[in-house]
């Protein structure tokens, strides 16, 4: 979706959301968060990939909240994740955050649930197909 967005004219940020954390905690620390915010915002598309592989505590759940909402209602996201909604409590301990960061990624939202092997899985058998 991404690479269709770009190839369509589209700003895409592609990011895994333990960066995108570790970027707005750093840029708070050198008082760039605006800045930092600015871009986010005005990107067409923004990708936060990989959600519930790193937990986090609860100041890192608040500025991954702040910082999504920004664009909620207003802009395209996509967050890929392996936790189904009820899970996301395992990665940000506090329930009524994850409620509603839930609510704010899914208004107006379309979600696709996604099965069967992942690229990475099809391009290993590939390679094993192709050396026997």
């Amino acid at each position: 979706l991404g690479i269709e967005a770009c190839s369509n004219g589209m700003t895409v940020m592609f990011t895994s959301v333990p960066r995108l954390i570790t970027q707005i905690k750093e840029a708070r620390q050198e008082r760039t968060l605006r800045n930092l915010e600015n871009r986010f915002i005005n990107y067409d598309l923004v990708i936060c990939d990989e959600f519930g592989y790193v937990s986090c505590n609860k100041e890192a759940g608040e500025l991954l909240f702040n910082h999504l909402s920004l664009r909620a209602g207003k802009k395209s996201i996509i967050i890929t994740t392996n936790l189904a909604f009820n899970r996301w409590n395992e990665i940000i301990a506090d329930k009524v955050l994850v409620t509603a960061m839930v609510d704010r990624l899914t208004h107006l939202a379309m979600m696709i649930n996604m099965t069967g092997d992942s690229f990475r899985m099809k391009e290993t058998k590939k390679l094993i197909s192709q050396s026997v």
